[in-house]
């Protein structure tokens, strides 16, 4: 038996201009930051950046250049190293984050995490997902720790489209259920151990919160306000998500993230959106019963979240058994899963969610 392994970022602070708690972050870590961001989020909150980092002895901004690959991360390492950084500060949503996880790794100086959407929970994890130039996964690195700190301000959450809220939501319901299959498969989560009981309750916790409030909260983003049911949604999205999948592991709906990668409509996505997909056929291949089914699939249509693959613009038959196949060969964690499981029927997955949603 292995042996259990938990993580999790040293620091977690998240509430309505929780910016301002930057400068005196960064302090405890480093002098001279490195902060890593896209020109857009620049544009929203370069003056603010600047201004909370204004007591650090220099400060290097950098822009990303919009994919997490393998080249932008060495040329931003490089220029964080020409300014003697000793610190390096993500801003922004997953792929800029992952970039910056990038500069960390090169550089082995402390990681500030500061997301602005809530489409993932990459903030709180080791893990950098790489892509090619063409927007194609290309491999996952880790980090030698989690990040040393992660700052969610959601008042500068609920400014960005709703479309990216709801996408967090869709990643994070997975968990749950990923987790669960993870540990009774006897699988090994993010850390090379097992789940921890911990982590299987988090995964839960995450779950609850999102169907109890999860509807409440994307109305309130839709009027760009930070309330209560935001707050625990937020919450739930980034941290209780984060932990669940890198303390509690993977299974089937994270690894079809695979092969949506390789259908350009599908890929062009949102993670949470592919991932949401993804736990639809986990859930099939599981045996879920009709009842649970119709109740997934009615929360999801009040959401917003894709129901086949047909809300991705494709057919099911033309694309479904490319997906599954390489999904099959490529996804570490794909057989995380205890009921019996290959190719065929996960593919029948797939057609049986396409005829539930020409039902509805």
């Amino acid at each position: 038996m292995s042996v259990r392994a938990f993580g999790s970022p040293a620091r977690y602070i998240q509430g309505p201009e929780a910016l301002g708690e930057l400068g005196a972050l960064v302090r405890l870590h480093g002098r001279r930051p490195f902060v890593v961001a896209d020109a857009i989020v620049m544009d929203l909150l370069g003056a603010r950046l600047k201004a909370e980092l204004a007591e650090a002895e220099a400060v290097t901004f950098a822009t990303f250049g919009g994919e997490c690959t393998a080249a932008e991360m060495d040329k931003l390492a490089a220029a964080a190293r020409a300014a003697g950084a000793d610190v390096v500060i993500g801003v922004g949503g997953g792929k800029a984050i992952d970039t910056a996880k990038g500069v960390r790794i090169a550089l082995r100086t402390p990681l500030v995490i500061v997301p602005t959407i809530a489409s993932n929970d990459s903030p709180t994890s080791r893990l950098v997902v790489v892509y090619t130039a063409e927007h194609v996964l290309s491999e996952v690195r880790l980090m030698d720790a989690n990040p040393d700190a992660v700052l969610v301000d959601t008042s500068v959450i609920v400014q960005a489209p709703a479309r990216f809220f709801v996408a967090g939501i869709g990643d994070a319901l997975s968990k749950k259920f990923e987790v669960e299959q993870c540990a009774a498969a006897g699988g090994l989560n993010f850390f090379k151990g097992r789940p921890t009981t911990l982590a299987v309750t988090i995964a839960d916790a995450c779950y609850r919160a999102i169907r109890a409030d999860g509807e409440a909260a994307v109305a309130a983003v839709a009027r760009k306000t930070a309330d209560e049911a935001v707050e625990r949604v937020v919450e739930a999205t980034i941290l209780l998500s984060g932990l669940a999948f890198e303390s509690g592991g993977l299974s089937i709906a994270h690894s079809l993230t695979r092969g949506f990668s390789t259908v350009p409509e599908v890929a062009r996505a949102l993670h949470g959106e592919q991932v949401a997909l993804g736990l639809l056929v986990q859930l099939l291949a599981e045996g879920r019963d009709a009842d649970f089914m119709a109740d997934m699939l009615a929360f999801y249509a009040r959401l917003g979240l894709p129901r086949a693959l047909e809300d991705f613009g494709v057919e099911t038959e033309a694309v479904v058994d490319g997906i599954v196949s390489v999904s099959w060969e490529t996804a570490p964690y794909i057989r995380n899963f205890v009921q019996p499981l290959s190719k065929e029927g996960l593919a029948d997955a797939f057609r049986t969610l396409a005829g539930l949603r020409r039902a509805k």
